[in-house]
């Protein structure tokens, strides 16, 4: 079959690999759609992990092959994936820190090599313990819609980890695809959003989105309009999400916060990337600075039903498709957006006969 190696830091190679061959307990699936997730994009560019591997972890296909001990799944079956699922059973699954439980943090789909995602393949192979992870996809349902599951996942598991109230005041930093998901997703909770973002396109589009306000990032009196569009009575943000790897919208989304606010890190997942912050904003004034990585598989019915049923529609959001043999561009695209790209998707069947 056709894959995308990665063989070193930016380098991608269209070539030939083995179809995975499946255990009793696992099922092999045709892709066809995998989106492009900054996630893999950094270990691309910057070489954090060894090659090679095959990288793609948001992904939909269709069931080709079945494991004789697989239950609850046929042949033809339409389904999105998740590459990490946790035990349910360990210490940190019983805090809900599910991305700290040590199943979780194995891959459990793969198209050959270490595992990594595999979705920038023609087929892929799911281990038993990610089987769970697997979510039944609607005919009327498109795959690439399904494909961007995962990502959604992520994003709903970041809004819950705010903890917030009907009406609550939110800043979402970075108004990208996952910036776009948390103001429809945060509004949806009931909350008021405070977009902001460097490209006046998106910042129209974050209003279409949700936003109440929308307002360009490199403003010098950023900090003082935040506070200006919250209610007198709160004196300042209840939240603010970060969905770029900012700095200094770190340090204007800590001052924009009241009293006992919370500031959630999304997209800072490169290690060793240290920032000083005013201790005493967190001490005295009480404000939590947290952080949310990767997905809950526990919120997988409800992601399923945002999407399928298309309360969340997730469809305006992907503007550009590649085929297999393109993927190096897709990355690249991701990785700089322009004001007319968000989700990237990339599909092995594009450049195969029907």
């Amino acid at each position: 079959m056709r894959a995308i190696v990665y063989r070193g830091i930016d380098d991608l190679r269209l070539e030939e690999v083995p179809v995975p061959t499946i255990r009793s307990d696992e099922i092999l699936v045709r892709v066809a759609a995998c989106g492009v997730c900054p996630t893999d994009i950094k270990k691309i560019h910057h070489g954090t992990v060894p090659p090679p591997r095959i990288f793609g972890h948001e992904t939909a296909g269709t069931v080709v092959r079945l494991g004789a001990r697989v239950r609850g799944l046929r042949l033809g079956d339409r389904v999105a994936l998740h590459h990490h699922v946790p035990c349910l059973d360990c210490h940190a699954c019983r805090h809900r820190a599910f991305a700290q439980c040590e199943t979780y943090k194995r891959t459990g789909i793969t198209a050959g090599f270490e595992p990594a995602g595999g979705g920038y393949a023609e087929y892929v192979r799911v281990m038993a313990f990610c089987l769970p992870g697997v979510v039944k996809v609607p005919t009327r349902t498109t795959f690439e819609e399904a494909a961007m599951l995962e990502p959604v996942n992520t994003v709903l598991k970041g809004v819950r980890r705010l903890g917030l109230l009907p009406g609550d005041t939110v800043m979402v930093a970075g108004q990208g695809p996952i910036g776009l998901l948390f103001t429809r997703l945060l509004r949806l909770e009931g909350a008021r959003v405070i977009a902001t973002d460097l490209l006046d396109s998106r910042l129209q589009l974050a209003r279409r989105w949700g936003a109440t306000v929308a307002l360009r990032a490199d403003r010098p009196d950023l900090v003082d309009r935040l506070r200006a569009a919250t209610p007198r009575s709160r004196r300042g943000l209840d939240a603010a999400v970060l969905a770029v790897p900012s700095n200094a919208a770190l340090h204007q989304a800590i001052e924009a916060c009241r009293g006992a606010g919370r500031v959630l890190l999304f997209a800072h997942t490169r290690r060793n990337d240290s920032e000083p912050v005013d201790l005493a904003s967190i001490c005295v004034d009480e404000k939590d600075l947290i952080g949310s990585y990767s997905a809950d598989v526990t919120l997988q019915p409800e992601v399923a039903r945002l999407v399928f049923r298309r309360r969340l529609d997730v469809r305006p959001l992907i503007t550009h498709r590649f085929p297999l043999e393109r993927t190096a561009d897709a990355v690249a695209r991701a990785s700089q957006p322009t004001p007319d790209s968000l989700k990237i998707i990339v599909s092995p069947l594009e450049a195969m006969p029907a």
